[in-house]
């Protein structure tokens, strides 16, 4: 039997039966109902698994609706970043973004797509005492997967600091390339007589018309239409129609005079980098405010966690981080971010509230998405961008869904199923199995429950050797239920604590 202290594997205690909670969505006192359990570390590589199970963390409780009878069930959605396109309404926040950078303009009204600030979904059932939990350092222990761990053994770590990056605005394009920069008209329904003529030539774009002025002013700056040898500037040849990228509308380069100057600067939060010890009394206050202004209750205390880096992972590794927005030198907005081998899991984000005309929640998403692009181009493994929960049943929590293209993860049979397809369903029913084949089962449900490593009495042994000694009842009961939630890889790399 191994010793605890031998190897670093994910240490849980599993709370038996079911949670009751007040819902957060349709306020149903004791509707929301979930599997729970207390990580006291956990490497990257299981909680990728758990999540790809139906699980999710808020700080380090970490938790399973109870989908067939929770009251608004809560599906895993992520969304495949690299072929996501921005929407008309994610494409008015960067642009409302650009233009408060650019020359300080506050746009009016919000965008009616979107909610303009993040709500408390992934707590569980908008239970404050587990909200709390949601705390400044995201503290989950994401250690070194076990493989990982021995291999590095003898390896120099990297410098905290070459796992900070800074991701600023680029300026590699003029802005308002091509576009107007006058606010654009909202054409209404033609009145009657007034509508489009047929017999008239068709309107031209404005982009048009301004290319045919430029060319007659030259032409008439000398007679005879201009002097020897002079040609009308050539219109260049229109390319087709492409959609700018979602790099290339976050990254648009200000003028130089810009009113204000926004940067993203992405530190390890767990352990604390040097930068992040330098801005935590800052970014805590930021946190304050957020949780007292937009959510009306006070912040738990942080905790501590730990990071891994091996070779072929991004640059910063994988663990816990935040994402800092600076701008003009100070912090407005953190999103808590888990970098794990198959995709970046947004946790939470705080703001200042003054600052929630710039519709942050969406804003910070967008960045998200574009920063998991970016750490795929590293470790091709990593391409998704995992959103939470999205809760069909709760309208004000569609707007994940907008996200496209995004999957929903079957709550029976764990695997994928594009939104589009899920839909209708959950139009007809809140709960749903998303996988059509009636014979499809969990691929990766508990075999051998007897392979269940458990760490009891500071030893680490396999439950078909435990179960001989233990002589509580209902052990194995709750024992069981644990591993038909977490599935056989889990249960044979996590061990559970038992008294």
């Amino acid at each position: 039997m191994a010793s605890c202290a031998a190897l670093s594997p994910s240490l849980v205690e599993y709370f038996e039966g079911e949670d009751f909670y007040r819902c957060g969505y349709c306020k149903n006192e004791s509707g929301s109902r979930s599997h729970g359990m207390w990580a006291h570390s956990m490497t990257v590589q299981d909680y990728q698994d758990l999540i790809d199970r139906g699980w999710r963390r808020s700080g380090r409780y970490v938790y399973k609706p109870v989908m067939n009878q929770t009251c608004c069930p809560q599906y895993t959605i992520r969304c495949r970043s690299l072929q996501f396109q921005p929407s008309k309404s994610h494409k008015k926040v960067l642009k409302k973004m650009l233009k408060f950078l650019a020359k300080g303009e506050i746009s009016k009204g919000n965008c009616e797509d979107e909610p303009m600030e993040p709500s408390m979904e992934d707590a569980v059932a908008g239970d404050m005492a587990l909200i709390n939990k949601l705390d400044l350092q995201c503290d989950l222990n994401l250690q070194e997967s076990l493989e990982r761990e021995v291999k590095k053994k003898g390896k120099s770590t990297k410098k905290e600091e070459s796992n900070e990056f800074i991701q600023s605005q680029d300026k590699n394009e003029e802005l308002g390339s091509g576009e107007p920069s006058h606010a654009v008209d909202v054409h209404t329904a033609p009145k009657p007589g007034k509508g489009a003529d047929l017999s008239k030539p068709p309107c031209r774009k404005a982009k048009e018309i301004r290319k045919e002025r430029k060319r007659l002013k030259l032409m008439q700056q000398s007679p005879a239409g201009g002097p020897e040898g002079f040609q009308a500037p050539r219109e260049p040849k229109t390319k087709p129609n492409q959609p700018k990228s979602l790099e290339e509308l976050i990254f648009e380069s200000l003028p130089e005079d810009a009113s204000h100057k926004l940067e993203v600067r992405v530190v390890r939060s767990s352990p604390p980098s040097s930068q992040f010890k330098a801005t935590m009394l800052e970014s805590y206050q930021v946190y304050k405010r957020y949780q007292m202004v937009i959510h009306n209750h006070s912040p738990d205390e942080p905790t501590v966690s730990q990071p891994e880096n091996p070779p072929n992972g991004p640059d910063c590794g994988y663990g816990s981080f935040h994402q800092q927005y600076w701008l003009d030198g100070k912090i407005i907005a953190v999103g808590v971010i888990d970098i794990l081998p198959y995709c970046v899991s947004s946790v939470y984000l705080y703001y200042d509230p003054d600052y929630s005309f710039l519709s942050l929640g969406v804003y910070s998403a967008l960045r998200e998405i574009a920063f998991t692009r970016q750490l795929h181009e590293k470790a091709s493994q990593l391409s998704y961008y995992y959103m939470g929960f999205y809760i069909h049943s709760c309208p004000k929590m569609r707007y994940k869904g907008h996200y496209r293209p995004s999957d929903l993860l079957c709550p029976e049979t764990y695997v994928w199923v594009p939104i589009e397809q899920c839909l209708p369903s959950l139009e007809n029913s809140k709960y749903c199995r998303f996988n059509q084949d009636p014979e499809a089962a969990d691929e990766g449900r508990s075999r051998d429950p007897d392979r269940l490593q458990v760490l009891y009495k500071k030893a680490i042994l396999p439950y078909g050797v435990f179960k001989q000694q233990q002589r509580e009842p209902g052990e194995e009961a709750a024992v069981l239920q644990y591993a038909s939630l977490v599935g056989q890889a889990c249960s044979e790399r996590m061990l559970l604590f038992r008294n």
